[in-house]
């Protein structure tokens, strides 16, 4: 199965954010999504998943056109943890991952035991159970982007988009969200996240896809593509790689 993007031309009803975008997820692959900031990188990621309709082309998920499935069958294939969520109401952080389960069944049926039991195993597997009873509005946005992170894992689908999930997380949960993205991956999702960090890229990605003013500028395996030279085009900044028995990493010049 594969997510897909062909000849997209995407933005919004009073303009056009990027021409001609040729993008594609495999499940058991991880995909780093690149750009600076307004380049088109939201966009994009809500036009794949069939928030935004595109202005031209097609995002297909298993060879047909996404547009063709209910919102429903979208939510049990695909699911997505957005960069900044604001909390409107103190619903128990339990409830909150709860949530995710209602594209298997419906938003107003009571949760079942299943539902619950699954609920139970992401909290614990992100090591945040101790949130559960917890108010949403209660916890800190690094916790929050956590249980959303648990929500979108709650709903067992086969892709999961991430807008920069590290952004409001502290530096031991931030390697704890690209481990899972790894394992995710392992475990034959398809992963495909937006990130300013290029060594998250480096150290999570299988491939990774550049995005500047809604153009591509390069995407391929992750080691081929994020070079210097690239990554200054990029951004339009000085950058500095640096290399150790670890590896490379690049560094703001």
């Amino acid at each position: 199965m594969m997510l897909e993007g062909h000849g997209l031309t995407i933005g919004y009803p009073d303009r056009v954010v990027g021409v001609g975008l040729d993008v594609k997820l495999a499940k058991g692959e991880v995909l780093a999504l690149l750009g600076p900031n307004g380049g088109g990188k939201t966009t994009l990621l809500k036009t794949l998943l069939g928030l935004l309709t595109p202005k031209a082309g097609e995002v297909r998920l298993d060879g047909h056109a996404l547009s063709a499935r209910s919102i429903r069958e979208r939510a049990r294939l695909i699911a997505y943890v957005p960069q900044t969520h604001v909390a409107t109401f103190a619903f128990p952080v339990e409830t909150v991952v709860l949530m995710g389960r209602t594209a298997h069944g419906n938003l107003f049926h009571r949760p079942t035991p299943k539902d619950r039991e699954v609920a139970a195993a992401v909290l614990d597997h992100l090591g945040i159970a101790r949130l559960s009873e917890r108010p949403y509005t209660m916890i800190s946005g690094g916790e929050r982007q956590l249980v959303l992170l648990a929500r979108a894992l709650a709903q067992e689908p086969q892709f999961i988009v991430l807008d920069e999930p590290t952004a409001s997380l502290d530096f031991g949960n931030q390697g704890k969200v690209m481990r899972e993205i790894r394992a995710l991956a392992a475990s034959g999702h398809g992963v495909l996240f937006t990130t300013h960090d290029t060594n998250h890229a480096l150290r999570a990605a299988d491939r990774a896809f550049l995005l500047r003013g809604g153009e591509r500028l390069a995407e391929g395996p992750v080691e081929q593509v994020l070079t210097q030279e690239r990554l200054e085009a990029l951004y339009d900044a000085r950058v500095q790689k640096v290399a150790d028995a670890s590896g490379i990493a690049f560094l703001p010049g």
